[in-house]
């Protein structure tokens, strides 16, 4: 089985405003999912969804915060299981190129991992729709 899931996007708009959506709590609230948030390593956050999302609560630790590299860690609410998720952003001729991966999905036991691979995979699909969306709307650039 797959570990890892990788996705790369690039986008029109300042690395700073794509670092700022990613690593600032009323950023990720906006676009993203309500966020108990800091970037800096050892906070222990909390994403908390709506009930209309098919997990409720996510929880772990920010293993690192270098400008522009985030590693967290990643827990699903009534799952012990901890996986990993790594942002790096690049900046490329004044675009920003995000490499995205979430990792150790092969953690979760038998089964169970097949399925977190899917739900992660097209979570993190519209996650990258709905930053793109957010930075044309919010920040009003490309």
């Amino acid at each position: 089985m797959k570990d890892v899931i990788s996705k790369e996007h690039f986008f029109s708009h300042p690395i700073e405003q794509v670092w700022n959506a990613i690593s600032k709590e009323e950023e990720i609230s906006t676009w993203f999912i309500q966020a108990d948030f800091k970037a800096e390593p050892g906070y222990k956050y909390t994403f908390t969804a709506g009930e209309e999302k098919d997990c409720t609560q996510i929880t772990g630790i920010v293993k690192e915060a270098t400008p522009y590299t985030l590693v967290y860690t990643w827990i699903v609410r009534d799952t012990d299981t901890e996986t990993t998720v790594t942002w790096v952003l690049e900046e490329l001729d004044g675009k920003t190129k995000l490499y995205l991966e979430h990792s150790g999905i092969s953690n979760y036991p038998g089964d169970t991992a097949v399925v977190m691979f899917g739900h992660f995979g097209a979570g993190w699909k519209n996650c990258i729709e709905q930053l793109t969306k957010y930075l044309k709307q919010e920040v009003h650039a490309g």
